[in-house]
């Protein structure tokens, strides 16, 4: 087994990075983080991943719980996303005080939410309120100057596009300036649209929607599917960041591979 790769950007310079690709639409692969563990997110940051995303919004994460694993993150200088619990604004400053490279917010559902979330997560008049003491201004190290730079380099703003108002408003969201991605929250999507499964006809059409307003707006798309086998036809259709799987399933999934190798023997 090859050794794993060592880390050799700090986390403000690889949440930049991220970013950069981010908007240049390149393809990206992250997972969900479940376990509310810093020594998870320790273990996952050394793998080539481009981003953990932690799931405040369906797993367990208190406040202390996510600084642990967001501290855990920069350390190993791996970007970090965090779904956050809701569009709330405090949300989002506690996230990206306590360190994240960005943020996932969920259920955004027309152009007047998308702006205020963007002015939200970012310095500036009626934005994100601004403190010098948190990890992210490095505890009263940065200066202000630098501290807002970074900021505005680093900081990834994800609409997390999954119900039916914001796909009837998607072009309307897309031009909205300062949401980098537009992430589909399929699961979602298909009880909104009163579908079965994913894979039905109409919640398809509403996934090929926003990714062909998305690639027509200049927005980044990103979205979970089940296989990996399936970035690639979303890749021609515009999807660049993919979310998959899962601290969980990995765990389930390699248990249940060591017992079906054990049987075997």
């Amino acid at each position: 087994m090859a050794d794993a790769p060592v880390p050799t950007q700090d986390a403000t310079s690889a949440a930049i990075q991220f970013r950069q690709r981010l908007l240049k639409g390149e393809p990206l692969i992250g997972t969900f983080l479940k376990t509310p563990s810093a020594i998870v997110c320790e273990v996952l940051a050394m793998t080539p991943l481009d981003a953990i995303c932690l799931d405040a919004e369906h797993a367990p994460f208190g406040r202390l719980e996510l600084d642990a694993c967001l501290m855990a993150m920069r350390a190993a200088g791996k970007p970090s996303l965090v779904r956050v619990p809701s569009s709330e604004e405090s949300q989002l400053l506690n996230a990206l005080d306590c360190g994240a490279s960005g943020v996932v917010i969920p259920h955004v559902c027309c152009a007047d939410q998308a702006e205020a979330l963007s002015r939200a997560a970012r310095f500036g008049r009626g934005g994100r309120g601004y403190a010098g003491s948190t990890r992210a201004a490095g505890y009263t190290t940065k200066s202000m100057k630098s501290h807002l730079a970074d900021s505005a380099a680093a900081t990834s703003v994800i609409a997390q596009i999954e119900d039916v108002e914001a796909v009837d408003a998607i072009e309307e969201i897309a031009a909205v300036d300062g949401i980098d991605c537009l992430f589909v929250g399929r699961i979602d999507l298909t009880v909104a649209l009163g579908a079965e499964t994913p894979n039905d006809a109409v919640v398809v059409e509403a996934v090929e929607r926003i990714c062909a307003v998305g690639k027509a707006a200049g927005k980044s798309v990103g979205m979970f599917v089940p296989r990996v086998e399936d970035c690639a036809q979303w890749r021609e259709r515009g999807a660049n960041l993919f979310l998959l799987a899962s601290d969980h399933s990995f765990m389930l999934q390699g248990a249940n591979r060591l017992v079906e190798e054990f049987a075997k023997g």
